[in-house]
């Protein structure tokens, strides 16, 4: 019996997933080829992989033993994949995975900023709370909040969390020092178990976001728009937020998290993710808080 490696990825996808319908958009397939192709694979196999319901795929005892040894596949593959790009250019796709606001305030300039530099690199931005697997290669380079360093690690910095607002929503706001006289922007369900929701939910008793939306450039856009108040990172001194957003005299508890930078060792020799990497790091290590006034030299 000959598994291919097309087969087992689609297994693991679906097994992943949990529905044929998350494992074709995963695949970028539709959702009667995922299905077709795994009825194929249980008929070379002899045994079902999956019960079927309305709710999702639930792996059969016999799938549940096939999951490690695919996921080992999978890694292997992806280090084939490496190990056979390592003598290509720098050119080609790279993928950085970054939450929404870093995505936003940091990735994106700084992905206009090299393309004037390398032109023939194209940057594509992965948005999302969620973690992609670069075991995997889901992404090439990853940018995580909060992470321990690790051998994966390659830069970080510790970035402060702030309360920012609009100039016309700052000018309503002067002179209120509590957070909790604040109207404050916020994730709406599925989302708002993330922060800032968790953090001022335990700091401001029955607290509930004034405008909350699942989408951070909702979000943004309705800061720059007077609706209330945001919890962000200070913008990093190359790149400016624009319209620009006043910082808000608020009594907060510190609130500093540290931003990793994180590349496989395996891929660092790729000239492509190579030729990214190191101008990100040197971005990254820039994004210092800025020194207090009147601190000792």
């Amino acid at each position: 019996m000959d598994i291919s490696w097309d087969d087992a990825r689609l297994f693991l996808a679906v097994a992943e997933a949990g529905s044929l319908s998350a494992a074709a958009r995963k695949l970028q397939m539709t959702q009667p080829t995922v299905s077709r192709r795994l009825a194929e694979l249980e008929a070379l196999l002899g045994e079902p992989l999956f019960d079927r319901g309305v709710a999702g795929t639930a792996l059969t005892a016999y799938g549940a033993g096939l999951v490690e040894p695919a996921q080992r596949m999978a890694d292997w593959a992806a280090e084939l994949t490496r190990a056979a790009e390592r003598r290509h250019a720098p050119t080609g796709v790279v993928r950085v995975t970054a939450p929404p606001g870093i995505a936003h305030g940091f990735l994106v300039p700084f992905a206009a900023a090299f393309w004037r530099c390398a032109p023939a690199i194209e940057l594509h931005v992965v948005s999302t709370v969620r973690p992609l697997d670069l075991t995997r290669r889901e992404a090439d380079l990853a940018l995580r909040l909060g992470v321990p360093v690790d051998e994966d690690s390659v830069a970080s910095v510790d970035i402060e969390l702030r309360a920012f607002a609009s100039e016309q929503y700052a000018a309503r706001a002067a002179g209120k020092a509590d957070p909790a006289e604040l109207a404050w922007i916020g994730w709406a369900p599925p989302l708002d178990d993330l922060s800032p929701n968790s953090a001022l939910g335990r700091l401001i008793p029955g607290w509930r976001p004034s405008f909350a939306s699942d989408d951070y450039l909702v979000q943004i856009r309705a800061c720059e728009l007077g609706l209330g108040a945001m919890m962000l990172a200070r913008e990093h001194p190359h790149f400016p937020r624009h319209p620009p957003l006043v910082e808000l005299k608020v009594d907060l508890p510190p609130a500093r998290r540290s931003l990793v930078l994180l590349c496989p060792r395996s891929a660092r020799a790729i000239p492509r993710v190579r030729a990214v990497l190191e101008p990100l790091a040197e971005s990254l290590r820039a994004w210092r808080p800025p020194k207090a006034r009147g601190a000792r030299r």
